[in-house]
């Protein structure tokens, strides 16, 4: 649903007239009044000082020549106290002479006007500065979200650097990439040897040519696909530009399209100044969409159509802006079963994926443990600043055991924890806190287990059993397709028996 258009309820200005002369004050109140500003008084420099730290007022109009506090004490007292340092000062006085001007700017005033004053020439004045000193106080909030957001850049650029750097420690065993692969893609931090790693690093070197082509990356929760799509921006023609990573499910459905096209001021209950969208934070680089598969089918709708033409309208604006995005998009749902239920529109699917990546689970790609563990013990190792431990045998293997519904992301959980628990020296199995591995027994399997399994197979199997062994787990291996976890489920065994018998 639309945010209602309405009209903000906004505070009108508040002016702090300082003068110890009555009709002076009265002066002001008249030609300030009917402008629309809310006024404030004070007759001394001491009550001026209390009212602006207790009432925050916008901007102060002070007298120079006062007694006991005159003006110019009371301007340097009000720049002193941080909670009144940046309002903005004009002096008024009957004082003309330069060096009182300029000992008016040195004590921090913004402008100096003389008496005796036509007061349009204060109204204009004060409208001045009051737009100024909004301006100004806008540039700060933007300046504090360029520092933070060069902060989190920084820091990201760092924990890069000490990702390659533990990768460079490692032997040619754990990392697919050489030095040069990892410096060219940006791929250092996806490790693994297997047949599917391989493709999906294919997929992104390809994908970096490509800097306008939308990417659907499919896959389980914790299997990386931010991980894939930060790969697929940096080092692109748009690795300059920003990369925007949002989840559509933590968008507030009442605020995502104010989030994701930005609003101006006045659009709704609460915009009290315009606000840039994603998109147009993302200009020039690469929006991520994790999680789209849960988007709102409301917003599916404008999604689909800033897709088609590049052009965002905020909220309560009168005109669109074209932007240049790349979007890049995940999502661990079934996007064909959902759209059979009109949940997901079909034509921003195939929008979407006009190429897809897909992120194997890691219980698909066992052979990958070894070298992502060794990986994330270096990793850890390194930022608790002690040298990598050794994982022993009987615990690698029940690493390899495990079958990770979490998917990499819990091996890095479960290896952080083993780090911790061993203190930083030699893993062992009780260090992980996963249930022993379940042996078979007998080591062969029976002999009516083997002849179900053969007849569900269709097979005629040797009269040895060790043979009929191999040759039934070479047929649901052919049955699944090689997925050693499928077949162990249909043969009723545990995947590190089928490994076994491969090893023999």
């Amino acid at each position: 649903m639309n945010p209602v258009a309405t009209a903000p309820l906004v505070s009108p200005p508040r002016i702090l007239l300082v003068d110890d002369q009555p009709s002076n004050l009265a002066v002001l109140t008249a030609a300030l009044e009917p402008a629309g500003y809310e006024i404030l008084a004070a007759s001394t420099g001491s009550a001026a000082l209390k009212v602006a730290e207790r009432a925050l007022p916008d901007l102060v109009l002070l007298d120079i020549l006062m007694p006991e506090l005159d003006g110019l004490e009371t301007c340097r007292r009000l720049k002193a106290n941080p909670t009144t340092a940046d309002i903005p000062v004009i002096f008024i006085t009957a004082r003309n002479e330069m060096t009182s001007v300029v000992e008016g700017f040195q004590a921090g005033g913004v402008d100096y006007v003389i008496k005796p004053f036509e007061p349009e020439i204060i109204v204009s004045r004060v409208a001045t500065h009051l737009r100024l000193s909004r301006l100004s106080r806008e540039l700060r909030e933007q300046n504090q979200v360029l520092e933070q957001r060069t902060r989190d850049l920084t820091e990201e650029m760092k924990r890069r650097r000490q990702a390659e750097s533990a990768l460079q420690q490692a032997d040619e065993t754990l990392a697919v990439l050489s030095g040069l692969e990892a410096e060219r893609w940006n791929l250092a931090g996806i490790v693994g040897g297997s047949r599917l790693i391989r493709k999906i690093i294919g997929d992104i070197s390809r994908l970096q040519q490509f800097s306008q082509t939308s990417v659907l990356i499919l896959g389980e929760s914790g299997t990386g696909k931010e991980l894939v799509a930060r790969a697929i921006h940096f080092d692109s023609t748009r690795a300059k530009g920003p990369f925007v990573p949002v989840n559509c499910v933590a968008i507030p459905g009442e605020l995502a399209e104010s989030m994701l096209f930005g609003h101006v001021k006045g659009a709704f209950t609460g915009a009290t100044a315009d606000r840039k969208g994603y998109f147009e934070l993302a200009h020039g680089g690469t929006l991520f969409l994790d999680e789209i598969g849960d988007m709102p089918a409301s917003l599916q709708v404008k999604l689909l159509r800033v897709l088609e033409d590049g052009c965002i309208t905020a909220v309560g604006a009168s005109k669109s802006k074209h932007v240049d995005v790349r979007i890049l998009s995940a999502t661990n749902a079934n996007l064909p079963a959902r759209i059979a239920t009109g949940a997901f529109r079909q034509d921003l699917f195939f929008r979407l994926a006009r190429y897809t990546v897909s992120t194997p689970p890691l219980r698909e790609r066992p052979e990958d443990v070894p070298v992502l563990a060794t990986h994330f013990v270096r990793l850890f190792a390194a930022e608790m600043g002690f040298k990598a431990p050794v994982i022993r045998p009987e615990a690698m293997e029940l690493l390899q055991a495990h079958d990770y519904p979490g998917n990499v992301r819990e091996l890095k959980n479960i290896i952080e924890r083993a780090l911790i628990e061993s203190g930083g020296g030699t893993i062992r199995a009780d260090h992980l806190g996963l249930a022993p591995v379940q042996t078979d027994s007998p080591q062969k399997l029976p002999q009516a287990q083997v002849q179900a399994q053969a007849s569900a197979l269709g097979e005629s199997l040797p009269l040895n059993l060790a043979e009929a062994e191999g040759v039934l787990i070479q047929r649901a291996l052919q049955a699944t397709g090689g997925n050693i976890a499928d077949a162990a489920r249909m043969l009723g065994v545990h995947r590190t028996r089928i490994y076994r018998k491969l090893a023999e």
